[in-house]
């Protein structure tokens, strides 16, 4: 864990009074409604709620994929919802990492080009090292010219967290990652997915319904309605 001016922890990602509305007058629905939550670096957070709580609203704020209808987010000290489009894209892509349930492996790359895919549409060069390790780590070394079909669930969603991962984002934001898996896949990938980020000091924020993966964070926090429930 790193520490800021006076010891004091260091906040890396921060919500403030975010609301996001939809629609207007009678028909307005307030997926998140005048909500604060703050994140260390280094920390594990998992976000719990029903569906329909705004969870996953508030997730995509934080990762700057939908703009508030109020507030701030700030990331390393930076409003990035002060950016322009084009400059947040990029701020983005080396900043967060995200991992969705769905996957979204692109199916006609094999496994090292879909890892290696937000390095090269950033023009960097890819440190082949670092992505051996990753997949290692990961338990996929052993798939790189395998195309996603070839996989099982539970291998899919590894090579989509090496993905986030491959460009050292300073925070992971994982969408109900385990939403397609069984228990037993989704207690691996979760292990997995902590085990590299506390190594790579990382920052992990989840999205989950599931108590017993909320379990494995450092803190929980449980959202209904679009508000924090305290």
């Amino acid at each position: 864990m790193f520490k800021g001016k006076g010891g004091d922890l260091m906040i890396i990602l921060e919500a403030k009074a975010v609301k996001k509305y939809y629609g207007k007058g009678n028909n307005v629905i307030k997926a998140v409604d005048g909500l604060d939550l703050s994140v260390e670096e280094g920390e594990f957070v998992a976000v719990i709620g029903t569906s329909g709580s705004g969870k996953t609203t508030l997730l995509h704020m934080m990762g700057g994929l939908d703009r508030p209808t109020t507030g701030e987010i700030f990331i390393d000290n930076r409003d990035i919802y002060a950016m322009n489009d084009e400059n947040l894209a990029i701020f983005r892509r080396r900043k967060v990492g995200f991992v969705f349930q769905s996957y979204n492996l692109i199916p006609v790359l094999n496994i090292w080009e879909n890892i290696t895919l937000p390095i090269e549409l950033d023009a960097k060069v890819v440190d082949k090292t670092f992505i051996i390790e990753l997949m290692k780590i990961l338990n996929i070394s052993d798939k790189k010219k395998s195309l996603p079909n070839q996989l099982s669930g539970g291998q899919q969603q590894r090579v989509a967290i090496a993905r986030a991962l491959a460009t050292r984002p300073s925070i992971i934001l994982a969408d109900e990652p385990t939403g397609n898996l069984d228990s037993n896949t989704s207690l691996e990938v979760i292990n997995l997915l902590k085990q590299s980020v506390k190594k790579y000091h990382q920052t992990l924020v989840m999205i989950t319904h599931n108590e017993t993966l909320a379990q494995m964070a450092d803190r929980k926090v449980r959202i209904e309605d679009g508000k924090m429930i305290h």
